[in-house]
């Protein structure tokens, strides 16, 4: 217990610093992010002090509590300048967990005006927390065994890659591709007109698949086909595997079938909406296309960027939409939702069954990758699916209890859950925000982007009472 204490305070003392570094840079908002940093920072170093000693090894049960609970410390601390800023409480711990989540979902207006000091702190919120959960599947989520982390770990590491034969290699030449990711955005953003304020701050956002914007009108701000067709690109590459980047580098080999399922299932989801909105609306084909195309990754990839409200495109796009918001981009990237290899396993694990139903003696290996999965990883992914939807309709139904109308209560609760950003309807659509929701449904909603980005397991085990008895255990034995 004392190491998860430690390392929960080691993240109050980084998320002071980060305060730090915008009051320095911001002076419009300086006195509120330099006294937010020294109390965060000296309440971190007090708890980092108190509890250092020496690391003896990271067991399961303190792995979930570790993961769990440093995803909470930093939604709070990152909630401190955003309440002492001018935003009410619940305001605050949701912004910031939709930012650490990289959810994208605001209760903020007036972001032409804001100032640019809370700008960048939520762009900052983003950043860490798309690069924050890379780094989280790779040391902890597969050893926690939450349904289809564990073939990330078989996809990403490799026994015959020497250079990158542990996980901190493999954290570290993460890190690097993202910030370089990262600054390749930043430099496009320029090239297409942005300034340089606007460039760094929407490039943190994009690649993170956060989709917080500084303006009401999120991307839709910038009117230029260039920038809007840059950024579909950059959340399409947020979305991707990052041991598939490591891969093409150590192994030139581009192939995944994950990424490859997801880059078709968008052709065929984007073809067929372009379809549809010129027919409809009479919109040319190539704006329709980018319009279609911007908004559709923006969903998939759960980046939840808006150009446009594309709910005034008809029932069948409504649905769509909708639809999409579980998708999700591929697992080991910075975006939410169930992911892709999980649906390419369940639709396999579907097939496999129909096989077996037709020829109950066959025998019939489920594989990925060109490796069979093991049992445990397909009861782990048929286990997530079955509670992503149990979750689902638990947040739908205490939605409705406190007044939301069905449209809002679904959209709220799925778009929560796979950490996408906007619903569907014309409350918390592309066009509107959940500023006008209640504090309980606000309350609500921030405890589902929290079940959704660390996997639903992870926190739900916490909430067994066996689990703090044997943690009980465990604190005495050493």
């Amino acid at each position: 217990m004392n190491f998860v204490s430690f390392i929960n305070g080691l993240t109050l003392v980084f998320f002071a610093a980060l305060m730090g570094l915008d009051a320095l840079l911001f002076s419009d908002t300086a006195k509120v992010f330099a006294l937010s940093g020294a109390l965060v920072g000296a309440l971190g170093a007090t708890i980092s002090v108190a509890s250092r000693s020496s690391f003896l090894g990271l067991g399961r049960l303190h792995a979930f509590l570790l993961t769990s609970s440093v995803w909470l410390t930093a939604a709070i601390a990152g909630a401190v300048p955003l309440a002492m800023w001018s935003l009410t409480p619940v305001d605050a711990l949701f912004e910031a967990m939709s930012g650490i989540t990289t959810t994208g979902s605001t209760v903020m207006s007036g972001l032409d005006t804001t100032p640019r000091g809370i700008i960048m702190w939520r762009a900052l919120l983003q950043a860490v927390g798309g690069v924050g959960f890379i780094v989280t599947g790779i040391a902890l989520l597969p050893i926690l065994k939450v349904g289809g982390m564990q073939l990330f770990r078989t996809e990403s590491s490799d026994k015959g890659d020497k250079e990158l034969s542990n996980t901190a290699k493999f954290a570290s030449v993460t890190l690097q591709i993202y910030v370089a990711l990262i600054g390749l955005c930043t430099l496009a953003y320029l090239a297409g007109g942005m300034n340089f304020f606007d460039a760094v701050t929407h490039a943190m956002t994009t690649l993170s698949t956060g989709g917080y914007s500084g303006y009401d009108a999120s991307f839709g701000h910038f009117d230029s086909p260039f920038l809007q067709w840059t950024a579909t690109l950059f959340m399409l590459l947020g979305a991707f595997p990052f041991a598939w980047y490591i891969r093409g580098i150590y192994r030139r080999t581009v192939r995944s079938e994950q990424v490859e399922a997801m880059l078709l299932t968008l052709g065929v989801v984007i073809i067929g909406l372009t379809v549809w909105l010129v027919w409809t609306s009479g919109t040319p084909p190539l704006t329709a296309l980018r319009m279609v195309a911007f908004n559709v990754v923006s969903v998939v990839t759960t980046t939840g960027y808006a150009t446009t409200d594309y709910t005034v495109w008809g029932p069948f796009a409504v649905v769509a939409f909708f639809i999409l918001s579980a998708v999700g981009g591929c697992t080991g990237s910075t975006a939410g939702g169930a992911k892709a290899m999980r649906w390419i396993v369940f639709s396999k694990a579907a097939r496999a069954q129909m096989k077996v139903i037709r020829l109950p003696r066959r025998v019939v290996s489920i594989k990925y990758e060109g490796r069979v999965i093991e049992n445990d990883v397909l009861a782990g992914v048929i286990a997530f699916f079955v509670i992503y939807m149990a979750t689902f309709l638990g947040l739908t139904t205490l939605l409705g209890f406190f007044g939301l109308d069905f449209a809002t209560a679904t959209s709220g609760a799925l778009t929560a859950l796979a950490n996408v950003g906007p619903g569907v309807g014309p409350i918390i659509g592309p066009a509107g925000n959940f500023s006008s929701l209640s504090d309980p449904v606000k309350i609500i909603l921030t405890f589902g982007m929290y079940l959704g980005r660390l996997e639903i397991l992870t926190v739900l085990v916490l909430f067994k009472p066996e689990f703090w008895r044997e943690i009980a255990v465990l604190g005495e034995r050493a």
